[in-house]
């Protein structure tokens, strides 16, 4: 099992912000990338947190985009395009990838998991006679579970090991319980020598020991603990003092 971030599938990516045509517009302007010149990645998880607008996603789908995944999500073997809307950061990062290739990878994207679900049933029904791709998670159909349901199944059936795996926010669907299940399943893949690179605003799946969280700020990127990051505190505050929590959200 990988130990030293040698060894990680990704390693790094290097900003070239030298080629950037100008830093005043998006995806350029984003507070992920002031003074961004690289970003190293922990060889089991890596956390991408922060607040909304600070460019979790873009970064996530620049980093998905230049490692040869769709942007809409799905393995390398995916083409399909329901709406070209990514940025084109990904023109201007460079993966450091580690010595060894991983045999599995996949971009999960909640945002557009119902494209993905829609071309996984388009590509069976025209190659009836080949195993289906949903064979692959779990044998049902994504669109004949509930949401929560066919997110769980990718993470399940879909990654095997020995893999890549880029996840933007995929708690969106997952009920507490199946986020501490993904949790789980999570260690059961690092033992499996996966590595995960993870954008989200769960404190449960920030929790994970053997990581490294970088908070996004306005200022920049920073290193923090789950402890320090604001979703963690904001969760224990409201959950240890309730009533007075409510009582100031409440007044007029």
């Amino acid at each position: 099992m990988r130990s030293s971030a040698r060894d990680a599938y990704l390693r790094d990516i290097v900003f070239h912000r030298q080629g950037v045509p100008s830093m005043d517009h998006y995806p350029f302007n984003l507070p992920v990338l002031k003074g961004l010149k690289g970003l190293p990645f922990h060889p089991k998880v890596t956390y991408i947190v922060g607040e909304n607008g600070m460019g979790k996603s873009t970064l996530m789908e620049a980093i998905a985009v230049a490692l040869g995944f769709n942007p809409e999500g799905g393995t390398l073997n995916f083409t399909f395009s329901t709406r070209a809307t990514h940025s084109n950061l990904y023109e201007y990062i460079r993966p450091v990838r580690g010595m060894r290739r991983p045999r599995d990878g996949f971009f999960f994207r909640a945002e557009s998991y119902y494209n993905l679900a829609t071309n996984i049933d388009e590509l069976d029904e025209q190659k009836a006679s080949a195993p289906p791709i949903k064979d692959s998670y779990g044998g049902k159909s994504l669109h004949e579970q509930s949401h929560g349901e066919s997110f769980f199944a990718t993470f399940i059936h879909r990654f095997g090991g020995y893999g890549l795996y880029i996840l933007d926010e995929p708690e969106a669907a997952l009920s507490p319980l199946r986020q501490m299940s993904m949790l789980s399943r999570m260690h059961e893949l690092v033992q499996a020598n996966s590595q995960f690179i993870i954008a989200t605003h769960s404190p449960i799946l920030m929790a994970y020991p053997d990581s490294v969280i970088y908070n996004l700020t306005p200022e920049g990127i920073e290193r923090t603990t789950l402890e320090e990051t604001e979703h963690f505190i904001i969760m224990k505050q409201f959950m240890n003092n309730k009533e007075r929590m409510l009582d100031e959200l409440f007044r007029e």
